[in-house]
C-alpha cells in the first residue's frame, strides 16, 4: 500500500494555530458563504492596491507606478460584484490620495488621473451589467458563446444520403455572430423537414429573439402536422409588438423526391428544373406569422428529379433600399442561372450569396437542396 502524503501543515502547528481567535475568525470570514471567491478577490486586490500606494510614496513611483491601479480596476470590473467594486474604488482613492499627499499631485500626473477615471467608469459599467444579468466573472460572455454555437449547430442540415446534396449559407449583418435569420431542420428516416425563418430587424438586435424562436420552432418541427399554423398560434399568443416573423417550410421525401412547400409571408422558393435548365418560382404563399389567429397557407408541391434543386432564401438576399423586390428576385434568378451551373450547387451557393449580398446591410440566408 502507498503511504499517505504528508500534510502541508504539521498537526502540532495546526493545533497551535486554531487556538488563535483572530486567525480563526479571519479564515472563517474568507471561507464563509457562496460569495467567498468574490470576497477573496476583493481582499487580494485591496491589499495589492494599498501596498502599491505605500511603496510608491515611500520607495519609488518608477518601480511601483500608480498606473498599476488601472490593471487592478480592470480586473475588479471583470470579476467583482458592484458592491465589492465600490470598496475597491475606495482603496484606490485612498492610495492615490496618500501618494499625492506625500509626493505632490504633480508626481501622479493629470493624464494618469484621467485614465484612471475613465477606467473606473468602464469598470462600474461592466460590474453593473453583470449584476443585472446575475452572473459572475466572464460567465455572461461564455453564455452568449454557448447560445451562438447552439444556434449554429441547429442551423445545419441533417445528414443526407449520398444521392442528395444540401448547402446552408448564413450571412449576418455587420459580421455579427447573431442575426435574425435562422434554420431549423430534422430528418426521420426518408422524411426531411426544413424551415427557414426571418425575424424582423438585423444583427444583434434581432439575434436575441431568433435565439428564443429557434428553440421553440425546433421543438415544433416534426412534432406537429401543420408546422406553420402551430408557429403562428404560438406567436399570436405572445401578443408582443416585436416586429414580424416570416418563414418557409419544406417537407421532402428522400425516397421519391416529392416535396410540399408552405410559406408565411416569406419570399417565394425557386426550383431548378434540370430538364429545361431554368428556375421556376413556387406558388406557395401565406400571411406573416402571428398577425391573424388562424393561419391559412396555400401550399405548392412537386417532385425533385435527377439534377433538380430547391432554393430557399430570406428577403435580405433580394431586398435593397430604393429597389423593388421583384427586381431583386429577377436578379437572383439571373445570378443563379449564371453562377450555379458553372460552380456547381455546393460551391456556387456561397458565390451566389456573396454576389447578391454585396453592399447589403441586412441579414441574409440561403438553403439549397439538390438531387445529383
Amino acid at each position: 500500500m502507498s503511504s499517505r502524503p504528508a500534510p502541508l501543515v504539521p498537526p502540532r502547528l495546526r493545533a497551535l494555530l486554531v487556538r488563535v481567535p483572530l486567525l480563526v475568525s479571519a479564515v472563517r470570514f474568507i471561507r464563509r458563504g457562496s460569495l467567498a471567491r468574490d470576497r477573496n478577490l476583493l481582499v487580494t486586490l485591496t491589499v495589492l492596491t494599498l501596498v502599491t500606494g505605500l511603496l510608491a510614496a515611500q520607495v519609488s513611483t518608477e518601480w511601483f507606478s500608480p498606473s498599476l491601479f488601472i490593471l487592478v480596476l480592470l480586473i475588479g470590473g471583470l470579476q467583482l460584484r458592484l458592491a465589492s467594486l465600490v470598496k475597491l474604488l475606495v482603496a484606490v482613492a485612498v492610495s492615490l490620495g496618500y501618494i499625492a499627499a506625500m509626493l505632490g499631485v504633480g508626481r501622479v500626473g493629470v493624464g494618469l488621473m484621467v485614465t484612471i477615471g475613465f477606467t473606473t467608469v468602464l469598470a462600474v459599467l461592466m460590474a453593473r451589467t453583470r449584476g443585472t444579468l446575475g452572473v459572475q466573472g466572464l460567465r455572461g460572455d461564455a453564455m452568449l458563446l454557448e447560445l451562438r454555437d447552439r444556434l449554429r449547430s441547429q442551423g445545419e442540415l441533417p445528414p443526407l444520403p449520398k444521392d442528395w446534396g444540401g448547402k446552408v449559407v448564413l450571412k449576418q449583418a455587420g459580421g455579427s455572430s447573431f442575426g435574425g435569420d435562422f434554420l431549423v431542420s430534422m430528418r426521420d428516416e426518408d422524411k426531411v423537414e426544413i424551415a427557414l425563418v426571418d425575424v424582423s430587424g438585423k444583427g444583434v438586435d434581432a439575434g436575441t429573439r431568433a435565439l428564443l424562436l429557434s428553440g421553440t420552432f425546433g421543438g415544433l418541427l416534426g412534432s406537429v402536422t401543420d408546422f406553420l399554423p402551430a408557429c403562428n398560434a404560438y406567436l399570436h399568443r405572445q401578443r408582443g409588438d416585436e416586429g414580424f416573423v416570416t418563414a418557409v417550410h419544406v417537407r421532402l421525401d428522400l425516397a421519391t423526391g416529392d416535396y410540399t412547400i408552405t410559406s408565411a409571408g416569406h419570399p417565394p422558393v425557386v426550383k431548378f428544373a434540370a430538364g429545361t435548365g431554368s428556375w421556376q418560382v413556387a406558388s406557395a404563399k401565406g400571411v406573416v406569422l402571428g398577425v391573424v389567429p388562424d393561419l391559412h397557407c396555400e401550399p405548392d408541391s412537386g417532385t425533385l428529379r435527377k439534377g433538380d434543386a430547391l432554393l430557399l432564401y430570406t428577403d435580405g438576399l433580394i431586398e435593397q433600399p430604393g429597389r423593388d423586390i421583384d427586381a431583386g428576385l429577377d436578379k437572383l434568378l439571373g445570378e443563379a442561372e449564371r453562377l450555379l451551373p458553372t460552380s456547381g450547387f455546393r460551391d456556387g451557393a456561397r458565390v451566389l450569396v456573396n454576389a447578391m449580398a454585396s453592399g447589403h446591410s441586412d441579414d441574409c440566408a440561403l438553403v439549397l437542396i439538390w438531387r445529383p
